[in-house]
């Protein structure tokens, strides 16, 4: 099985996270699958939207932890560069995209929801980044912008988890539904999107987002050198 699915349905294109068996971990093989995805998405003129889902109870449990431990410095480096062109994949998607959380998002996983232009989540979602509290370093960037500079060092600081009614009130999570209506809701999503003009779409997202876009790129940039310190002093490997 892939560990990222593919699917389009008329205008709309799902991705799905496809590692259910540990909780959607981030492996070398999804963050490759995520880029190969939101390209196919963002080649296809007939996509309209861009759903980003999971298999399983977890939307996704942050890096593999396995896979990380048995990687030297340079195949670490790698495996975040790689995690990198994923996320940029993702946020590069010219159409609506729409993160549906459901479980928990930690470390990767808030990453893959913050890279969306909003998130759908379920009660029973909840996001965490406790990089720091590991050893490593990352997700320093995209929820410190959505929820705010202090919050977002709690979060990272102490391994608080954001519940998804947390989320919901701090602007993070647009939109909280029960499972039972979940389906409901990303029709009426997909149906008002997709009705919508596309080009005026593409062009309401594309003028939202170039306010930001060169600190993005920057803080980014920040991050990277941050990885690369701690690489270069022997870190890199999650701490228990």
């Amino acid at each position: 099985m892939s560990a990222v699915l593919y699917e389009r349905s008329g205008a709309v294109a799902t991705i799905t996270l496809n590692r259910p068996e540990v909780r959607n971990a981030l492996n070398l093989e999804m963050c490759d699958g995520i880029e190969r995805a939101a390209k196919q998405a963002a080649a296809d003129a007939e996509v309209r939207l861009v759903f980003v889902r999971a298999a399983g109870v977890a939307f996704c449990a942050g890096a593999d932890l396995k896979e990380r431990r048995t990687m030297d410095a340079a195949q670490t480096r790698e495996r975040r560069l790689r995690a990198f062109a994923a996320y940029a994949a993702l946020e590069a998607l010219p159409m609506p995209a729409v993160a549906v959380v459901a479980g928990p998002a930690v470390g990767s996983g808030c990453e893959i929801a913050a890279c969306c232009d909003f998130i759908v989540a379920t009660p029973d979602a909840w996001f965490a980044t406790p990089e720091a509290l590991r050893g490593t370093v990352g997700a320093t960037q995209r929820l410190a912008r959505a929820l705010g500079l202090r919050f977002a060092k709690d979060m990272m600081f102490t391994g608080r988890r954001l519940s998804a009614e947390e989320a919901l009130r701090l602007g993070f999570v647009s939109r909280l539904v029960s499972p039972a209506a979940l389906e409901r809701e990303l029709a009426a999503i997909a149906r008002t999107v997709c009705e919508a003009p596309p080009q005026a779409m593409r062009l309401a997202k594309r003028c939202l987002d170039a306010g930001e876009a060169a600190a993005r790129a920057a803080a980014l940039a920040r991050e990277l050198e941050a990885i690369e310190e701690q690489l270069a002093a022997g870190g890199g490997l999650e701490k228990r």
